[in-house]
């Protein structure tokens, strides 16, 4: 079937909301509206989504279907090719979407639009993911920023004041047509195994959802964001994290909500370090946009000849939580179970992997990627460098994460060990993250009898701490592709 229209194609991409959503404002101005979603089978082997991502794609398109009356389109397949059949074969004349910032995205898009304006179709694109745009923040020379703060402080912030949201579109009117619509189930997104079943009793992907744990955070958690959010067991991050990777919150909405929940206060050092937080996250894209090379190749390429080991039983026991190490055990099994970590946790089992271990980290990296609900390119690349002492305006590879002492600090009574390590659960808060050192019958009274029901330490982690400085020592002096026996 053959239909003429003079309605608006909105392709629907990580803008998964109808509030603040630029693109879809514009079209509902127009006329009506075609919503479209299209799970893009041509992207990259390294950028397909994660089955954690997955799953919340597929909760997350079935809340938006809810608010489009159940008239989202959805397919399957070449994006590009896709979107150039629908607009030739209905004769659509006009198509807008929010940007995509990975590197496959730009290129993709870029090429649609030449394609799409030479057919005589006009083509509008908005953004609705970025406070600022990568190319508009730049050092004086016209390059761009490597290190955080001048990024975010001289160059961000001596910007113009982030958009101010729109509202979602009011009597908004939808074309659908059932012939270009294959269903949400279509895309195959779900797991075959449910390993999700404690996760989707965790969260609520969608929009209601990301504004529940807006209006959850606000104005309190934004004021002791700065004194609480090393603390892992207090909760005391705003959550928002895979609802900003799926656009069912934009980074402008939940800017101008911090600030006007703290009446205008932006001297407050609680909302101050919460939107930096943001500037972080605006970072990583900008890094993304600037290096495209950083998913896969070190920003630093003074490493591209440190030595790393091969080590699969090693790596396999990080990723089960299964080191001997509680913080770091504590930290992949609360991933493994939530799809998610908190954030100081995130640096320590990864500086772990990467220095106790030897481990490179772009295998860190995959993983997180699987198990992530918020798996982001731009984050997740450019924290593990960070971690590393590989990427841009990184922690140095020398400074080593002692998880003892994190754990010590940040989880003093060790309740979020013992939340995620159940088998230690009965052990003393002096021996809690170090649980080796106990003496015998501290360990008999907790039950805890390590190389059995809790694993012995994978490394020791001061003779591990050297040679990571060694094997650093030995980088610097001479190039060597051999790996490292395991």
């Amino acid at each position: 079937m053959i239909f003429i229209t003079d309605s608006t194609l909105v392709w629907f991409r990580q803008d998964l909301r109808l509030r603040d959503n630029p693109a879809l404002a514009f079209a509902a101005k127009l006329d009506s509206v075609i919503p479209v979603f299209i799970f893009d089978t041509a992207c990259p082997e390294h950028c397909v989504p994660g089955g954690a991502s997955k799953w919340w794609l597929h909760q997350s398109l079935n809340a938006l279907n809810d608010s489009l009356d159940n008239q989202l389109h959805c397919i399957k397949g070449d994006a590009s090719k896709l979107l150039i059949g629908l607009m030739q074969k209905h004769d659509i004349k006009r198509i807008a979407w929010n940007r995509a910032y990975e590197p496959w995205q730009i290129k993709r898009d870029t090429q649609l639009k030449q394609t799409l304006v030479a057919a005589g179709i006009e083509v509008q694109s908005f953004n609705s993911h970025l406070l600022w745009e990568p190319w508009q923040v730049l050092k004086k020379d016209q390059t761009p920023y490597k290190v955080f703060t001048p990024y975010y402080r001289r160059g961000c912030l001596s910007k113009s004041s982030p958009r101010m949201p729109v509202a979602a579109p009011k009597d908004l009117q939808i074309e659908y047509y059932s012939e270009i619509d294959n269903g949400i189930d279509s895309l195959e997104l779900m797991p075959e195994i449910s390993w999700h079943s404690t996760i989707q009793t965790m969260w609520t992907p969608g929009e209601k959802g990301a504004a529940q744990h807006l209006s959850e955070f606000l104005p309190d958690g934004a004021k002791e964001y700065k004194n609480k959010r090393d603390f892992p067991e207090l909760g005391a991050t705003s959550k928002l994290s895979p609802h900003l990777h799926f656009g069912e919150i934009s980074p402008n909405q939940i800017w101008y909500a911090g600030i006007n929940a703290l009446n205008g206060n932006t001297e407050d050092i609680g909302l101050d370090c919460y939107l930096s937080e943001l500037g972080w996250r605006e970072f990583s894209h900008y890094l993304l946009f600037h290096f495209p090379h950083i998913p896969q190749k070190n920003f630093s390429p003074k490493f591209e000849h440190f030595i790393w080991r091969n080590d699969e039983d090693s790596l396999k026991a990080w990723q089960l939580g299964q080191t001997g190490i509680p913080i770091v055990d504590a930290g992949m099994r609360e991933l493994w179970q939530t799809g998610t970590m908190h954030n100081r946790v995130r640096m320590v089992v990864a500086s772990f992997l990467v220095k106790n271990l030897l481990i490179d980290w772009r295998k860190g990296e995959r993983w997180f990627w699987d198990c992530l609900l918020d798996a982001d390119l731009a984050a997740n690349s450019a924290s593990w460098q960070w971690v590393a002492g590989t990427g841009a305006d990184a922690s140095p590879y020398f400074r080593i994460f002692n998880p003892v002492t994190q754990g010590q600090r940040f989880d003093v009574h060790g309740d979020y060990v013992k939340r995620y390590c159940p088998e230690l659960s009965k052990m003393p808060d002096k021996f809690i993250h170090n649980p080796w050192d106990a003496p015998q019958n501290i360990l008999d009274y907790a039950g805890v009898k390590l190389g059995d029901n809790y694993p012995k330490p994978l490394v020791d982690l001061k003779a591990s701490r050297l040679r990571a400085l060694d094997a650093l020592a030995q980088s610097k002096q001479q190039p060597n592709e051999t790996p490292a026996s395991s």
